[in-house]
Formats: structure tokens, sequence, C-alpha cells
């Protein structure tokens, strides 16, 4: 299919354009089990059409992200509106015609089970890291501080991904507001293209926040670079919104051997996060518990360092490649022995 950029309107339809494709194959072609994602969500519509004419396929939904809270989180839509309406009966015929749907955090499973899905028919895995593509750079063999112009003396806190309504980027700039005013020894880097781009650019030029860089969105291939230039990493997101997304890129964070800045709804990344000892949580929106979880990590450098370490080790121990893909296979495997 065509590459549709930014255009909402050519995405749309291009999204069709793939549901016709894979619905016409879905009808006519052989196979045992169809694995349907949770980008775009519109993919579970086509199930009660295959149902209706091939009975005996099988269906496993892989639920990334919760449709439609999501929608609400970006400002697409209010809840109880016509759009959030539309989408829960999207999401509920999704739901209801998969044999199996695999939730990426125990977060998601709770919010489907409290939408009257059985628990029995969701299964938690959670996204995994390829350990050793993403993995440490030391500081001093990192050259994305040259290329970038960063100076390895500050302490680094790093944010690398979309900058949308659901991120809560502005949290991060509140914060280096407040450590200049400290004058304190610390740089703030954001690695992002998204909607809020040109807004964030203008408030870090407004608030002449010159602790701040805002910095293209890299490669994938460069992700252990990306987040091996903080000392800290940050996952963030916008307040109510923790339930219905697991932040995947704690993960990529964490294999690289850095310890993981959250301000998000409390829920399992932060058990996860104080379980392991691999992290700070803040609540979503609060800036001051923000500023004083980056404050303690940048006040103890000893005790990030062993945090960081103790998250490399929480993913080779449990979300290595080898073990999530293994999950899947007995997954998609028990349904076609059902």
């Amino acid at each position: 299919m065509y590459g549709e950029g930014k255009n909402p309107v050519f995405r749309a339809f291009r999204y069709l354009l793939c549901e016709i494709v894979q619905l016409h194959f879905m009808l006519w072609e052989d196979y045992d089990v169809a694995f349907i994602d949770s980008t775009p969500p519109i993919q579970g519509l086509k199930l009660p059409i295959v149902r209706l004419f091939r009975r005996k396929k099988r269906f496993v939904y892989n639920a990334q992200d919760l449709f439609p809270e999501t929608l609400s989180g970006t400002g697409l839509a209010n809840r109880g509106g016509v759009l959030w309406k539309i989408g829960m009966w999207v999401s509920n015929v999704t739901f209801k015609n998969s044999d199996k749907i695999i939730a990426i955090s125990n977060d998601i499973k709770c919010s489907m089970v409290a939408r009257g899905v059985p628990a029995e028919k969701i299964e938690v895995v959670y996204n995994w890291v390829d350990e050793n593509a993403v993995m440490p750079v030391a500081r001093e063999d990192n050259p994305l501080f040259e290329e970038f112009g960063l100076s390895r003396d500050l302490f680094t806190i790093v944010y690398a991904g979309n900058l949308g309504n659901a991120q809560n980027i502005e949290i991060l700039l509140q914060a280096a507001k407040c450590f200049i005013n400290e004058n304190e020894n610390i740089q703030f880097v954001i690695l992002g293209t998204g909607g809020l781009e040109e807004e964030l650019r203008s408030i870090i030029e407004t608030e002449h926040l010159n602790n701040v860089r805002l910095l293209p969105l890299q490669p994938f291939g460069r992700v252990s670079k990306v987040y091996s230039l903080g000392d800290a990493c940050i996952v963030s997101c916008k307040e109510g919104l923790g339930g219905s997304a697991m932040p995947s890129k704690s993960w990529s964070i964490m294999s690289c051997g850095r310890p993981v800045v959250a301000s998000f709804d409390e829920g399992e990344l932060k058990e996860i996060l104080e379980k392991n000892h691999c992290g700070v949580f803040s609540h979503a929106g609060d800036v001051q518990e923000f500023v004083a979880a980056i404050k303690t990590l940048k006040d103890n450098p000893e005790r990030c360092k062993e945090m960081g370490k103790n998250a490399r080790q929480f993913i080779l121990e449990n979300l290595t490649k080898e073990v999530g893909a293994k999950k899947y296979v007995e997954i998609i495997e028990s349904v076609i022995r059902k």
C-alpha cells in the first residue's frame, strides 16, 4: 500500500483498502488461525463476516492498547460521545469473535474483564525485547554525544518517541523549568516527532529552556545509542491512560541498562519498577512528584547505575524474544487444537 504520511484521510483510506484485501484472503484462502492486531482497531469487524461463512476458522486478537480509551487520551473522542460509542461497539465485536486475546499487560486485561470479557479468554504476554540488538552502550563509546553536541559531563534525561497528547510531554518541559531555576547540572534530551512538535519547540524557545534539546526521532537501529545517552529515561502518559496502554518503550530503556523515570498512572508499571528496583515512579500529571523522582536519581548516581543494572537483568530474566515468542506460539497452538 502507499505511504500516506500524516494525512488522516489517506491513512483511513489505506486502512480500508487493507481491510478489503485481508477480508478477501480470510474468506477464500487456506489457513488455520488468523492473528489480528489492534492497529487499526477496525480489523475485528471482519471477524463475524468470516465466521458466518467459515465457522471452523479461529482468531487470535493481539491487544497492544485498548480501544476506544486511546481515542479519549489523544483528544480524538470524548467519553460517552458518538465516536466513543462507535469505538466501544467495534471493540466489543472484536472481543466477542476472538477465540483468544493476548493482552500486553495485566492492566489491559483487568480493563477488558471490567467490560465483560471472560478472564479465561485473555492471556497476558508482555512485549519482548531483542536483548542482543537493544543493549547498553558505554557513555564514552556513544557517538551521538558528538553528533548532537551534547555534554557527557551533565546528568542526562532522555525521552524518545511520539510527541502527542497522550504522552504528556509538557510535564517534561515543566520539570526542566524547575531545574533551570535551581541552576542544576542537568540536560533534557527529547528525540521525537508528532502533532505537538512545533508547540513544544515554541515553548522551549519562549520559556528559554536552554537545558532542553529537541531532536529528530532516530531510526530503530539506533535505539541502543539513543537510550544510552541518558543516565535515566522517561516514560510518561496523560492521566487516565495507564490502563489502556502499556509503554513498551520501558522494556527498551531497561534493556539498555537505564532506569525508568515514570510519570504514569498507578498500576502494573509502578509495581514492576519498585519490586525490581529498576526505576522511580511518579503519578501522571504530578509535576512535583516527577521533579522529585528525577532528583532522586540525579543526587544518587550510584543508585541510578545500580537501578540500570537491575533493569537489564529484569529483561534478561523475563522479557527476551525467546521467552515471549514461545508464549505466543503456545497460545496459537492451543487455539488450533481446540
